[in-house]
This record gives structure tokens, sequence and C-alpha cells, in this order.
């Protein structure tokens, strides 16, 4: 166990806050799959659910340790190669995507021969992120025209964005929103960040004055949705976000200070996404005021730890990358737990790290992996390089022998081979031939 601790680089306090997260989702995800169970199979048997769970959690982990070997840098150039691929995948699932947990939305796509689903927008906001971390790094010193920007930053994050709106709006929000934020934190002229905050509200405008003129077409589906949560979020309207909300108010009152205990959830036989959307509130009940608060604490001092390896990082790239990371993760995690509180509408926003669900697991790993790569120190880079180095050595080294061994074989064999000839000078021309 200490020997793979030390494996470990990197900001040892963001590791131990992800490891603290993730060890406690374990409890909630547990109790509140109930409802999924006696849905699925009849049952209420939720140890296949935490199965689940615990094996989303170590591929989660392996992707976080895989990716913070990488070094941090190699993502800049990736993100541009990748951004038009995210596009396909974003574009095919509005197409031809797969609607699970009883959403109306396509937003997953299934995975061949494998059979997993994946919610393709998560990858997209974090290619997003470092696109426009690697846009506002290399662009800092050039003091790029507002047309060039527009054209080689704008242009991909709005088509980004248009790709995602249709089947989530929260989602494209949130992306939006940090965006933003990433550009204001990296000195884009303020000027330029109020017209495009102004263009994204008058496109997503004319997307509802569209939808209005063509409400039977299926992209248009979920605008009645978004429009019914307001109202609902706005006016006492009975509805079914509006049972989920109660429902959920009534599970955080129920836990009052110390909670019901661990299993002990009545509510979690009533919410319909107890253990994604809203298991914040399942928390609450369970371990009370004291647990939902630690739950708050232990995001926030995250944040601050982000706030810190930004802060720390050698190039602006790492500063950036750090901050469109990081914080998208941590008010993802304010939008959850405001929503259970009734101090926003309902979004689908699920609870990072806590949260049941592998696609959301997997890339907010990712992100992570990325962010404590940023926090290597330079002994640790050298460190990784010199172990390279001699892996490479090694490498040479039995490419060598092989080679060397294959030679002393084909010596031996030309040695031990005839040599013939057809010079003879005896009398009889035949004997070359009869004696061979």
């Amino acid at each position: 166990m200490k020997e793979l601790v030390n494996k470990l680089k990197g900001d040892r306090v963001i590791w131990s806050f992800v490891a603290l997260l993730a060890l406690f989702s374990f409890m909630p995800v547990f109790s509140a799959s109930s409802n999924l169970a006696y849905i699925g199979h009849g049952t209420g048997n939720t140890l296949g659910y935490l199965v689940k769970h615990l094996a989303h959690v170590c591929i989660g982990f392996l992707i976080i340790y895989w990716v913070h070997k990488v070094p941090y840098h190699y993502f800049r150039a990736i993100s541009k190669i990748a951004l038009p691929v995210v596009w396909l995948l974003l574009l095919y699932t509005l197409l031809k995507g797969t609607v699970i947990a009883g959403a109306n939305a396509s937003r997953w796509i299934q995975v061949p021969f494998i059979g997993i689903t994946f919610q393709t927008s998560t990858l997209a906001a974090s290619v997003l992120f470092i696109y426009v971390a690697r846009y506002l790094s290399k662009t800092k010193e050039e003091n790029e025209p507002f047309q060039t920007s527009f054209i080689q930053l704008w242009i991909p994050v709005f088509i980004t964005l248009a790709l995602i709106l249709p089947a989530n709006f929260s989602t494209t929000a949130l992306i939006f929103s940090m965006v933003m934020m990433l550009t204001f934190i990296g000195k884009y002229p303020l000027k330029y960040i109020a017209f495009i905050i102004g263009a994204g509200i008058a496109m997503l405008a004319f997307f509802l004055l569209v939808a209005k003129a063509f409400p039977e077409s299926r992209f248009f589906s979920r605008v009645s949705t978004w429009e019914s949560r307001i109202m609902n979020f706005t006016t006492d309207k009975p509805d079914e976000d509006d049972y989920q909300i109660e429902k959920a108010k009534i599970a955080i009152a129920s836990g009052k200070l110390g909670g019901l205990g661990p299993g002990k959830s009545v509510q979690k036989n009533f919410l319909p996404q107890s253990s994604s959307d809203f298991i914040y509130a399942i928390v609450v009940e369970e371990y009370g005021l004291v647990g939902g608060v630690a739950i708050l604490v232990l995001y926030l001092l995250l944040l601050f730890r982000f706030v810190v390896a930004s802060h720390k990082a050698n190039t602006l790239f790492g500063k950036l990358v750090v901050v469109g990371l990081g914080f998208p993760m941590i008010f993802q995690a304010m939008i959850n737990m405001a929503v259970a509180v009734e101090l926003l509408p309902v979004t689908g926003q699920t609870l990072p790290l806590i949260s049941s669900g592998g696609s959301s697991i997997w890339m907010t790993c990712f992100s992570l992996g990325i962010i404590i790569s940023v926090t290597k120190k330079e002994e640790e880079i050298a460190e990784e390089k010199e172990e390279k180095a001699k892996r490479k050595e090694a490498l040479q080294r039995l490419i060598d022998k092989e080679l060397a061994e294959e030679d002393l074989v084909s010596d031996e064999i030309y040695e031990e081979e005839p040599v013939y000839s057809i010079e003879d000078n005896s009398r009889n021309p035949m004997n070359a031939v009869l004696n061979k």
C-alpha cells in the first residue's frame, strides 16, 4: 500500500479529498438504489448496484492514475484534434442517441460490443475547456483582433453548445457560464465578453422561437420541459418535478441534526432519481445536517486546493486548465445541492464523485487527472523523465541482445552449410555433376 501511495504524484491533498468523496459515496448509493432495485427486478436487492458503482469508481481512479502520468501540455494539441471528434459524437447522440433512466432526452450513446452507455456532453465539456485554455494561453501576448478570435475561439464554442442544447439546457448553460469565467480570468477583453454574452442570449431566444414555430419536432421536445420547470419553480403548480422537490425537502427535514442513520432513509423509496440527481437529499436524511455540511465543506476545500494549484502552476495554460476543469466540478456540486433544497429549478446535474453513474464519474476523474498532472513538482517530473529514460534504455538493451543472438545464429548456419562448386579439373567433365 505504501509503494502504491509513493507512486502517486502531484497534490496529495487533492488526492485525499477525491478519495474521501469516493469512499463516502458507497453508503448513499447502496441505500438510495433500493428504488431502482424494486423497479428493475422487484427484489429490492441493491448489492448489484453497489458492485456496479464500485467498478465505476475503480475505473475512475485508474483513469486519474493514467492521466496524471501524462504531461499536461500534451493536451494542448490533443484538444484541437479531439474537438471535431466530439462534434461528431454529439451529432450522433442528437440523431441516434439512447434514452435511459426515464429521461425524455437523447443524451447517451451505446458503446458497441461493451454494452455501456456514455454521456457525450461530459466529454465535450472537458475537451472544450482545454481548447479554450489553449487558445487563451496562445494569444496572451499576441492581442489578436476580435474577428480572428471569433473564428478560432467562439465558433467552436457555439458549435459545441448548439449540439448539446436541444437535449440538455442545464449542461449548456453551465458550460457557457464556465467558458465566460475562463475568458474573464484569461483577461480576454471585457467588451468582447459582453458582446458574446449578448450573442449567446440572442441565439437562445432564436432557438426558442424556432421551437415555438415547430413544436412537434423531436429536436425541440425538451423546450416544454424547460418551460414547465421554470414555471413550477416560480409558482405552486403541482407537477412531477414539484413532486420530486417535495420529497427531497421531506427527506432533508427528516434528517434534522444527526440523521436517521445509514441506510434508514424513507424518501429513497419515493424519489425517482434518489441515487443520482437527488442523492444529496438522501445524504442529509440519513446523516443529518452534519453530513450535509461535511459534504459541502469537502467540496469547498477541494475548490480551495484548485485555487492554490492554479496559483502555483508554472504556465498560463496550466493555470487556465486547473480553473477550466476544476471550477465547473464544484459549481455542478453546488447546483445539485441547490436543486435539492429548491434554490434552483430541477436541472438533472449529478453530484460529482458521489452520485451513481459511469460516464459522469469517469469524465470527472479524467479532469482530476489533468489537474493533478499540472500540480506535479519539478522533482517529480524529473523523476518520471528519469524512469522513462531507464525504460527506454532497458528496452534498447533487449533489442540489441535479440539482434546479437540473431546474428550469431546466422553466422553458425553459414559456417555449417557445405560449399558446392561446379569446377572440376578431372578428365571426365561429368564428374562434377555425378559427384554432387
